[in-house]
């Protein structure tokens, strides 16, 4: 991982509700309710489900998701009208093994 990318994902975990959005997702079944349409969490949560969660504006919401998914953190999967936003693991572990290297 590049020092570049690094600090993309730094500054996209400077915040605490983004770090409370990827604390949720770990444990989507426990922190969320299920999705009428879907009933399960195979694509993800719900970006209104977040929202909702967060008690923020959709517009705040929408930038938040959208800083995290230009950092790799989450991975976005559109469903009809709507978007449902899961963590990105792989990115996840590459970043902590990055900290755990270089520090």
């Amino acid at each position: 991982m590049n020092k570049e990318k690094v600090l993309v994902i730094k500054k996209a975990l400077a915040n605490s509700t983004r770090l409370d959005i990827l604390q949720w997702l770990k444990d989507p079944d426990s922190n969320f309710p299920p999705h009428v349409e879907l009933g399960h969490f195979d694509f993800g949560v719900c970006g209104q489900l977040i929202q909702d969660k967060s008690g923020l504006s959709q517009p705040t919401i929408s930038h938040y998701l959208a800083t995290m998914h230009k950092a790799g953190l989450l991975i976005p999967t559109r469903h009809g009208k709507w978007t449902y936003f899961k963590r990105n693991e792989q990115m996840i572990q590459e970043y902590i093994t990055e900290m755990k290297d270089n520090l």
